[in-house]
Formats: C-alpha cells, structure tokens, sequence
C-alpha cells in the first residue's frame, strides 16, 4: 500500500506541476509529449485524477488519525 501512496503522490505532483505550466506559461506539457496519441493523453489525465483521489483518502486518514 506505502508503494501505491508514494506512485500516486508522485503522479499528482506532476500533474500539479502541468496544471502550474498551464496557468503560467499556457503550455500544456502532457498535449506537447502525447499530441499523436490523443488517446494516451486522456488515459495520463485519467491516472492523475484518480491518483488526486487517492491521497484525498491518505490525507484523510491522516486526519482522523489525529483526532
């Protein structure tokens, strides 16, 4: 479960950080490595969501656990 919280985490920085080039730069760096395979890149905008989903509950347990 530790390796799934750490991939996930790791996902959601880079899409954080692909989020960051957007709303700075309007790159899209994720559109710029996959624009031949449209789909690939709705498949990584996918997985990011999901990993965003994923620590949300981490985070959430961390929470109760200090109550």
């Amino acid at each position: 479960m530790v390796i799934l919280q750490k991939v996930a985490l790791v996902v959601t920085i880079i899409g954080a950080i692909n989020w960051g080039l957007i709303g700075l730069f309007d790159f899209n760096l994720v559109a710029t490595l996959f624009e031949s395979i449209g789909m690939l890149e709705k498949i990584i905008y996918i997985l990011v969501g999901i990993c965003g989903l994923i620590n949300i509950g981490i985070f959430m347990m961390h929470f109760e656990e200090r109550d």
